[in-house]
């Protein structure tokens, strides 16, 4: 549960309601990441476009190992 106001599935239009779509037919799930963001869909769109420039010259392994390098050195449990 969130504990920051966002914008539910059923609420959700206009781009919000194909960014959500885009995860839901891509992933099979909204991401929390695009719920997080729900309130601002320009923010979503540029943080995808940020992770997709940054994974475009990377290899997925070694995206994946940065990540959780990251995760690990900011002690993050999720």
């Amino acid at each position: 549960m969130t504990f920051i106001h966002t914008i539910p599935a059923e609420d959700a239009t206009d781009k919000l309601q194909e960014l959500y779509n885009a995860d839901l037919q891509s992933l099979g799930y909204i991401a929390n990441y695009t719920t997080a963001m729900s309130l601002r869909p320009e923010a979503i769109i540029a943080w995808r476009n940020l992770i997709g420039t940054i994974r475009s010259k990377m290899r997925l392994r070694r995206f994946e190992l940065v990540t959780f390098a990251a995760a690990s050195a900011l002690r993050c449990t999720y």
